[in-house]
């Protein structure tokens, strides 16, 4: 365990300890007679010493000390004086292994850092603080008690709201002990992770280190090498990139910094139909073990196939019975709503997925094998497991989950018992000679006796290669509802696309208008679409799926892959295979913005670096073959391949998911690197590409002519991705996808910036850097809402950037106004915004927000309003602005006197706004006079002044139409708001929520 760092004086300790390992810094010494073999004796007498003179290290036999070379004095002089050493680590029998493990931490993250600290005593006090926020962080994660661990975290919670005075509502999710690189020099301190944000702080050495980086600001979030460290957190921005090291878990803490970043980017950013489960998106109640489970979710959904919808129950570790292989094979069980799943230890040696609706029952079994449990499915089968950690949990909550699901589906199906499907004509491909289907049929005949058939089968890497070599034209349908579990989608909706069917007919959308445009380009050349059965079939498919998801509705090259479904299916079961693609199995690749597609281009090229380094040295703008693998991933190879080689790419996919195409990509690119690397232009790369998969048809051609041929082309290529590139696991992609998605939102709103600009930029009158910059602190205040407001906040335009309400407008009324207006700062913004909002829509876009900016200090621009003013009274509609009574006179003085607070002439603007005031009341009292009271009414109602007159006394005075007319200096404005942004904000919602 790591020990607090305490003085160790070397003094007759010598003698009781040997140095095993040392550098410049570091001492790793073991306990005299530990280890030794045949040192009996020796061990003995270092005991009893250790008893009488040294009772703390008699149960430590390793030890790590620090010592601090002092100047001229060399290492062997250090060791041999009295001088004292620091032991930062004491290991309790522990062995050489454990002790080596921690050597190798000290020496990869601390000892380069080291060597830039000019005096030994930042040495020692550097060490002494990193060993301290090791040692917190160890025992936050030994705290067996959850109210030790509860009272710890609220202590954490108290000094980060002390560092950083952000409100209660910012929750805490996790801290970590770290350094932060400033330069060369690292700053050892705390890292916290919030909801919202990801703060540093820092005191050492008499200096203090804060940083607060809002997650909607992180555009990446990576793992580097840099120079002797080789171990980096990278936190990258638009603007800046902060280097973070020395976790003790840094596995955890860039896991646990991207899915924050993610899913924080994803809250409260447009992500074009990104949907965050129901508990995340109540930012307050996020925990630690939450993103745990989302993340544990996400990679069992995809691992599975399993619905969006699903949660994980229970996950225990266990063996099932493999009646094919004769044994019980280890590995975990995965409980959800509606599915019971198993996956081995070891990849590929079985899968299994069981939807609930297919069990019959399950039992405890009391036998001789340990924790066994019997699962009973309708096809008259039984899986046993056994070894089934925490049994009596796991059966009582299937039990329970089964009775729900049974009650739903008999209520669902009384309800559409009438309820038929529209079943058109079954459309199959003329493909091989009857003798090699039936050869087919044969295997697969045996292969479903032993592996048993439907969607409990066992799923083993012989299926894989039983895959590669084709599905026979009688069983492709089947299996692609099976190995997708369409088949459960169903059987759980009778009626359903019969009902969107009689629905959608004859109804004209957007999505329907695209679905005429597509009908006739989906496979032309194949004899089932050249009738208008065909299309007439894909027809209702499509726009029955766009009624049933309109957030989808319909997107480019949903026809192929429909339209090759109904070759091997009927319509409804085409219908289901689309769902389980679209929704399932690619989500989010088919929206306005195809954000799931953009990120698995940005991890297939992160794969091509990995895997591929000779030809990113060719080519390292990899946007080129973006261009074209981006259609592979869409239409599943299904566009760019022959039919016949792309169904046995369908039939993986069906199979595998996505991390095939994934493979099947890296492989085609592999088998054409040389060919690629020796490409003079990008041009020239994109044909080599296209001439391969031309290749592919040419030798399916061939092959397709010899009956003895045991394995086509397309077989082999599918093999050989599957087998080298195996290590591209679901785990890996998700975590990937996880880390690129960061990159892909944060893309997508420079676009809608760059846009909104554009469109902005010819109305105003303001630089482009201004403007910019004025776009940032007006969506940093629609963010500020949504992080410690109520979670609602107005929704943005796309085409004129954020909007704020009368509240956020008032922050950044504060921040930006050229006059300071004090306690009347309310009232002229609250007026502001009225004068605004011409339109009564209650909140105001960036566009009018810039316009209002522009118009306080830029003299071109208010020349443009008179000469706009002018062009109205020659209209005729010039808007005449309501008297002012003399109560409003008097707030409207107090306001003109609140604005000159700190002006290098303040004390002349006093006096002549005292000489304005004078000369108004007088205008106004004579207007009341010839007037004369109002029968008996208050004398006040009558008294008046006009805005004309009320300007015309204002331009009496030189002093304040100077005052007025004076240039804001709006880049420095917007620099000195973008500090106070949030301290202004915080103090205004601690009024809001009443905790000042």
């Amino acid at each position: 365990m790591w020990l607090k760092p305490e003085e160790v004086l070397l003094k007759n300790a010598l003698k009781l300890w040997v140095t095993e390992k040392s550098n410049e810094y570091f001492l790793l010494q073991r306990r005299r007679g530990h280890g030794d073999a045949g040192s009996r004796f020796t061990g003995m007498l270092v005991g009893a010493l250790d008893t009488v003179l040294d009772s703390n290290a008699r149960v430590a036999p390793f030890r790590i000390l620090l010592q601090v070379p002092g100047g001229q004095v060399s290492r062997q002089a250090c060791l041999n004086s009295n001088e004292p050493l620091w032991a930062i680590l004491q290991m309790e029998g522990a062995t050489l292994d454990e002790v080596n493990t921690h050597w190798r931490w000290l020496e990869l993250n601390l000892l380069h850092s080291l060597s830039v600290f000019e005096y030994k005593e930042d040495v020692t006090s550097f060490v002494s603080g990193k060993i301290k926020g090791l040692i917190a962080e160890e025992q936050l994660c030994k705290q067996s008690s959850a109210e030790q661990g509860a009272d710890h975290q609220e202590d954490v919670r108290v000094r980060f709201e002390q560092r950083f005075a952000l409100l209660r509502r910012e929750r805490m999710l996790v801290h970590y002990s770290c350094c932060l690189w400033k330069g060369h020099v690292p700053r050892q301190g705390w890292l916290y992770l919030t909801t919202n944000h990801l703060a540093f702080y820092s005191f050492l050495l008499g200096k203090e280190v804060k940083l607060l980086l809002p997650w909607a600001e992180v555009t990446g979030v990576e793992r580097v090498c840099v120079s002797l460290r080789t171990d980096v957190l990278r936190v990258r921005t638009r603007t800046h990139q902060r280097d973070f090291s020395m976790f003790l878990f840094m596995d955890d803490a860039i896991a646990t910094i991207t899915q924050v970043a993610d899913i924080t980017l994803r809250r409260v950013l447009d992500c074009a139909g990104l949907e965050l489960p129901h508990a995340l998106q109540q930012h307050t109640l996020i925990t630690k073990r939450m993103l745990e489970e989302h993340a544990l979710q996400q990679c069992v959904l995809s691992m599975f196939g399993l619905p969006q919808s699903e949660n994980v129950c229970e996950v225990r570790a266990c063996a099932v019975w493999t009646p094919h292989a004769r044994c019980h094979t280890h590995g975990t069980l995965y409980a959800t709503d509606s599915y019971l799943c198993f996956s081995s230890r070891e990849a590929g040696v079985c899968t299994l997925i069981i939807p609930l609706k297919e069990v019959t029952f399950i039992e405890k079994e009391e036998s001789m094998l340990p924790s066994s449990v019997i699962v009973c499915i309708r096809s008259k089968r039984a899986i046993q497991l056994i070894s089934v950690t925490d049994r009596d949990s796991l059966v009582d909550g299937l039990i329970d989950r089964l009775r729900q699901l049974s009650w739903r589906q008999t209520l669902f199906r009384r309800q559409d018992q009438c309820k038929q499907s529209v079943v058109s004509k079954e459309f199959f491909l003329t493909k091989g000679s009857p003798s090699q289907e039936q050869e087919k049929e044969k295997l697969w005949e045996e292969h479903f006796e032993e592996f048993g058939r439907g969607v409990h089968m066992f799923r083993t890497d012989k299926m894989h290669r039983l895959l590669t070599k084709g599905i026979p034209e009688c069983l492709r349908g089947e299996l692609w509802l099976t190995l997708s579990d369409a088949s459960s989608e169903i059987a759980a909706h009778p009626g359903h696309y019969a009902e969107l069917v009689e629905h959608s007919m004859g109804v004209t959308t957007t999505a329907t208008e695209e679905i005429e445009r597509d009908l006739h380009r989906s496979l032309p050349e194949h004899p089932a679409f050249q009738n208008q059965a065909g299309i007439n079939a894909l027809r209702r498919v499509l726009t029955a799926y766009a009624h049933h998801n309109p957030n989808i509705g319909y997107c480019q090259s949903m026809n192929i892959l429909a339209s090759v479904l109904l070759l091997y299916t009927k319509e409804e079961e085409a219908f289901w295979l689309l769902v389980t693609v679209c929704e399932r199995m690619l989500p989010n690749y088919f929206n306005r913005r195809v954000i799931g597609a953009q990120v698995d281009q940005s991890v297939f090229e992160e794969l091509i670096c990995e895997r591929l380094p000779e030809l990113v040295v060719h080519i390292p703008d990899l946007s080129t073959l973006a261009s074209v693998s981006i259609t592979w991933f869409l239409t599943l190879f299904l566009s760019v391949l022959p039919l016949q080689s792309a169904v046995c790419v369908l039939d993986c996919f069906f199979f595998h998911g996505i991390r095939i195409i994934f493979q099947l990509g890296l492989c085609i690119l592999n088998t054409n690197v040389s060919k690629l690397c020796t490409s003079t232009d990008d041009g020239q790369a994109l044909m080599l590409l296209t001439s391969f998969l031309e290749q592919v048809r040419h030798e399916e051609d061939c092959e397709s002519t010899e009956e003895s041929a045991e394995h086509t082309y397309i077989t082999a290529l599918l093999n050989e991705a599957y087998e080298r590139y195996a290590d591209v696991t679901v785990k890996k992609l998700e975590m990937l996808r996880c880390r690129h998605r960061i990159q892909v939102l944060q893309a997508h709103e420079d676009t809608t910036k760059e846009n909104t600009l554009r469109l902005v930029s010819p109305n105003v009158s303001l630089s482009a850097q201004d403007l910019s910059d004025l776009y940032d602190l007006v969506k940093t205040e629609h963010l500020i809402s949504l992080y410690w407001g109520d979670g609602v906040c107005v929704p943005r335009v796309c085409s004129e950037g954020y909007r704020l309400d009368r509240a956020q407008f008032k922050s950044v009324f504060n921040l930006l106004s050229p006059w300071e207006c004090e306690t009347h700062c309310n009232p002229f913004s609250q007026r502001t915004f009225t004068l605004l909002d011409h339109k009564h829509a209650n909140h105001l876009t960036f566009q009018q927000i810039a316009l209002w900016l522009g118009n306080c200090g830029y003299e071109e621009q208010l020349k443009q309003i008179i000469k706009d003013l002018a062009k109205e009274k020659e209209r005729d509609v010039e808007k005449i602005l309501s008297p002012m009574n003399q109560r409003e006179f008097i707030q409207f003085c107090k306001t003109l006197y609140t604005m000159f607070h700190d002006e290098p002439n303040e004390s002349e603007l006093y006096q002549a706004i005292a000489m304005v005031t004078s000369l108004v009341l007088q205008i106004g009292e004579a207007g009341h006079k010839q007037g004369g009271p109002g029968n008996g009414q208050d004398s006040q109602s009558d008294w008046t002044v006009s805005f004309p007159q009320i300007l015309a006394s204002l331009l009496t005075e030189t002093v304040l139409v100077n005052f007025f007319e004076k240039p804001l200096d709006l880049r420095a404005r917007i620099a000195s708001a973008r500090e106070r942004q949030y301290q202004e904000r915080v103090g205004l919602l601690d009024i809001e929520h009443g905790t000042v």
